[in-house]
């Protein structure tokens, strides 16, 4: 079975982990459309597709996203092999499109938002909060170890820890949160090698508030510069390993998510 050359997949959120999805799904011969809000929180900017919404246009690894502001502005990304980006923070904000075959809540909010099972002939849910028959007739295993990017059929991925995977002994500190609210400015940039106590960059409030870094390693994510943030957002990520080159390439954990689901959509279409 080959998709329909107008199958239309809808992802919900263009994160890192999305941009993954995104690929696997144009790869394997579908239509792929991005929704996004208007201001994106994306970490990784460098490998996401938010940075299309301020920027106009992003290319990941060679496929460009592009920001669509009408519905023939999308059909004409399809039809240039794009992956088109619209700012839709609810489904219904995408307007009237035919042949949506599949939405996949790729947002990893850890808990279900809007998305319900019933808004398309397949609805796929990735990471905790899913649970299969209730919010989606499959999720996918976002947890890093032996499960990740399974496909789960019955019953819901593992609950959320609380704390990301561990990476060269680093876990919790690799994530950087805002200590208040604010408007976050950086004086560093994705890729740079920092040794612990850097100042990263500052959050503007009140009062300056500097954001230092935790460790010695490497500035993997940052928010956008100039976002209005609150308190305990996600704004940095530092990385142990010192690879900028993999700061502009879909990670290992991105793509075993983005397999998984394609794999979910075609089982499902087979069960139809």
């Amino acid at each position: 079975m080959r998709p329909a050359h107008d199958d239309l997949i809808v992802l919900r959120g263009g994160g890192d982990i999305a941009t993954g999805v995104a690929w696997r799904l144009h790869h394997a011969g579908f239509r792929v459309l991005v929704t996004e809000l208007s201001s994106p929180l994306s970490i990784r900017r460098p490998v996401a597709r938010p940075p299309a919404i301020t920027d106009g246009v992003t290319n990941v690894e060679g496929l460009i996203g592009r920001k669509c502001e009408s519905n023939s502005a999308i059909y004409e990304c399809w039809e240039s092999g794009e992956i088109p980006v619209t700012i839709a923070p609810a489904l219904a904000d995408i307007g009237e499109h035919d042949n949506i075959v599949a939405v996949i809540d790729c947002r990893l909010a850890k808990r279900p938002l809007d998305t319900t099972i019933s808004d398309a002939p397949i609805v796929v849910g990735l990471g905790p909060g899913f649970v299969v028959g209730e919010h989606c007739h499959a999720a996918i295993e976002t947890m890093r170890g032996h499960r990740l990017g399974r496909v789960i059929f019955d019953g819901a991925a593992e609950p959320n820890t609380g704390s990301p995977g561990v990476i060269e002994g680093k876990s919790s500190e690799r994530v950087i949160r805002t200590p208040e609210n604010g408007v976050v400015e950086w004086q560093s940039n994705i890729g740079d090698w920092v040794e612990a106590g850097t100042p990263l960059g500052f959050i503007q409030s009140e009062q300056r508030c500097e954001v230092l870094a935790p460790f010695t390693g490497m500035v993997r994510g940052l928010i956008a510069s100039g976002s209005t943030v609150t308190t305990g957002l996600k704004i940095a990520d530092i990385d142990p390993r010192n690879d900028p080159s993999a700061c502009h390439q879909i990670s290992d954990k991105a793509l075993a998510i983005g397999g998984g689901v394609v794999e979910a959509i075609w089982r499902l279409k087979l069960q139809q």
